[in-house]
């Protein structure tokens, strides 16, 4: 059996050490155990099972944070870990970058610890909310699809199909209300939260990939012109 995440693990990878060192600071007087690297081959080196959060720079040399998150949630043993970005870059298109690559959370610089240590307590408590699903039955079965919340596995038919987390939250949200429209807008707060902004078509872009994995069973999901989306009951 893997390790679970420790809550309270967190790793902090960003090039400019008065930042590391400001945000291990603030985090540690938080209660939380942080680990630091100062690039992404550096993370990629740390993170691991028990890691419960990544708070990530774009800009690093080495290897940058798009490419560091592209690799983490590519990788099954580290796919599931929340990301919260950090840059000095205030261009819209890094952002919706780094969001439809599967980061959780996007924060300008400067950084306020204030806000950094409510959005990574945010951050965390989403999570533990979307495993939490005492009141609904661990695996989810529609048709050749068997989901599991536990393991964040997807079975088609008679064979395994890996879902990175944004992904996978969004085809079991959908599995598990078949019938029901989701509008893009009520995705993207149950999936990446009110507090983060990103646009409709990050949406967009994560159904196309789901429909990809599922291949053959795509028009499971069904696009409802003008509203959102559906799982076909």
């Amino acid at each position: 059996m893997n390790p679970t995440p420790d809550p309270k693990r967190l790793l902090v990878v960003d090039d400019e050490r008065d930042i590391v060192e400001l945000i291990r600071y603030n985090l540690t007087k938080e209660g939380y155990d942080v680990a630091t690297a100062y690039n992404g081959k550096e993370a990629l080196a740390q993170a691991g099972s028990t890691t419960a959060l990544v708070i990530l720079d774009l800009m690093m040399p080495v290897m940058d944070g798009f490419a560091t998150v592209r690799k983490l949630k590519s990788t099954p043993a580290t796919a599931n870990i929340p990301v919260i970005i950090l840059t000095a870059s205030s261009h819209e298109a890094d952002e919706v970058e780094g969001l439809e690559l599967g980061a959780d959370d996007y924060i300008q610089k400067p950084i306020s610890p204030r806000k950094l240590v409510a959005r990574v307590k945010a951050v965390l408590r989403r999570r533990e909310q979307s495993g939490d699903e005492a009141n609904e039955p661990p695996t989810i079965r529609q048709g050749r699809l068997a989901i599991d919340r536990r393991s964040f596995s997807v079975r088609i038919g008679d064979r395994d199909v890996f879902f990175p987390r944004k992904e996978f939250e969004i085809l079991a949200l959908l599995a598990a209300h078949p019938g029901k429209v989701f509008t893009r807008e009520m995705l993207l707060n149950t999936i990446w939260g009110s507090q983060v902004i990103v646009v409709d078509r990050t949406v967009d872009v994560h159904i196309r990939k789901v429909r990809e994995k599922l291949g053959d069973d795509a028009d499971v999901i069904e696009t409802i012109k003008g509203v959102g989306y559906r799982f076909k009951a």
